[in-house]
């Protein structure tokens, strides 16, 4: 339960980072990825502080013998590039230049009561399905 609850607020906190970054909004990420007209470079000043704070927080994170509400660290283990790899962020990137939208930016934008995200909510949930059904392990 207190792992759901920090799972819940961790998303709120990330939600409000997003919306308050502006990067919910299809236009300045397009505008972000038109490096070659009307480029916005702020989105870059909130990514680089994204990773600022993650690299300056994992550090100290892995000096910890165990994480606090869990008993192991569950980190990958795989290091290859290999053809799904490249495929999926091939299709992320198309999808982000041509949307505006990923993941996160998309789900936090449902709240905007626009269609928009809700289509590619939608997509992106059918996507990952058919990729179950296509690639499914048996």
């Amino acid at each position: 339960m207190k792992q759901n609850l920090i799972a819940l607020v961790s998303g709120l906190i990330f939600g409000i980072g997003l919306a308050l970054s502006k990067m919910i909004d299809p236009n300045k990420v397009l505008n972000f990825l038109d490096v070659t007209g009307n480029w916005d470079s702020s989105l870059a000043l909130v990514m680089i502080g994204a990773l600022l704070v993650t690299m300056s927080c994992f550090h100290f994170i892995m000096k910890r013998d165990t994480p606090i509400l869990e008993k192991t660290f569950r980190l990958p283990t795989r290091t290859d590039i290999n053809t799904p790899l490249i495929i999926g962020a091939i299709l992320f990137g198309i999808g982000w230049g041509l949307a505006g939208f990923c993941p996160g930016p998309a789900i936090a934008s449902l709240g905007l009561d626009l269609l928009d995200p809700v289509i590619f909510v939608g997509a992106m949930v059918g996507g990952a399905w058919l990729q179950g059904v296509v690639f499914k392990k048996t």
